[in-house]
């Protein structure tokens, strides 16, 4: 009589997504130096060559999981005309972002690494500032986009630090309010 081995049924998609989020992990908490695919191999159970086999190199590998936190892109999904408003709102009253923390503690954490931070600044050309500047369209687009990034980043960081915004509903409006003329002036050139 003969038995047949019992495997676990082999979910790519899940294998992938593992990786991906041990990848996550480790980049968010060590620089890209110091991750290694060893390590993230590791972490979910797999053999190193089959990382490589899913998303190719560690450049490549780093790239999916910055991609993975959000582009932001959502941002151009609406009618020009109420952009500050949108922005405004979620500025203000809008929830934590945690794609956006795991974003920015990668870029701080491996910036260092000259291999890095080209796939970073690819990676937010391509996937942000150049869809934004497109979609802003008009004269010094670019330096318009910059503008408005900064700012919206700025505030977002200091809301999310201080958890809050520590202000009354009422300076809360205003608040609101002055953001929304700001970012639809830029948006409107």
């Amino acid at each position: 009589m003969s038995f047949a081995v019992c495997q676990r049924p082999r979910n790519a998609a899940a294998t992938r997504g593992a990786i991906l989020d041990a990848a996550s992990k480790r980049f968010t908490g060590e620089s890209y130096d110091q991750v290694g695919m060893r390590d993230i191999a590791k972490d979910v159970g797999v053999d190193p060559a089959l990382i490589s086999r899913y998303f190719g190199s560690k450049e490549d590998l780093f790239r999916a999981v910055i991609d993975d936190c959000g582009s932001g892109t959502n941002m151009m999904e609406g009618d020009r005309a109420t952009f500050g408003a949108r922005m405004a709102q979620d500025l203000v009253y809008g929830p934590r972002k945690e794609g956006k923390w795991a974003w920015l503690l990668i870029m701080l954490r491996s910036s260092s690494s000259p291999k890095a931070l080209e796939v970073i600044q690819k990676s937010a050309r391509e996937g942000f500032y150049q869809p934004f500047v497109e979609w802003v369209g008009g004269e010094d687009a670019a330096v318009r986009v910059r503008l408005m990034s900064g700012f919206m980043m700025g505030l977002s960081v200091s809301r999310d630090l201080a958890h809050g915004l520590e202000l009354t509903p009422e300076q809360c409006e205003v608040l609101r309010e002055r953001i929304a003329v700001i970012l639809q002036g830029l948006i409107d050139g």
